[in-house]
């Protein structure tokens, strides 16, 4: 029986620091979005969108499937930021988007 792989709780208090990363990822979660579907759908600025996708990438919670496109990049979700989700969900019952 393979061994489960820990809980990552740096990732976990950095995704939950910041309401927009936790948000962004659960948007993700739905499928592959661009930053101003994001935007628009979370009504948050674009510039800040495409900002902290580039810090859940750096993290590997998301993934850019059009990196070399400078307009409409399209992200998803990794399995990574999958499992981050799963645990905060098991662990704070956070399951729905919060009120925006």
């Amino acid at each position: 029986m393979a061994e489960e792989e820990p809980i990552n709780w740096e990732l976990i208090s950095y995704i939950l620091a910041s309401e927009w990363r936790f948000k962004l990822l659960l948007e993700l979660s739905s499928g592959t979005k661009t930053p101003s579907q994001l935007a628009e759908s979370l009504r948050i600025q674009i510039s800040y969108t495409s900002k902290t996708l580039k810090e859940l990438a750096t993290k590997k919670c998301c993934v850019c499937l059009t990196p070399k496109r400078r307009k409409y990049k399209i992200y998803k979700i990794t399995k990574l930021g999958e499992n981050v989700l799963k645990e905060i969900h098991e662990l704070t019952n956070l399951e729905e988007k919060p009120n925006t």
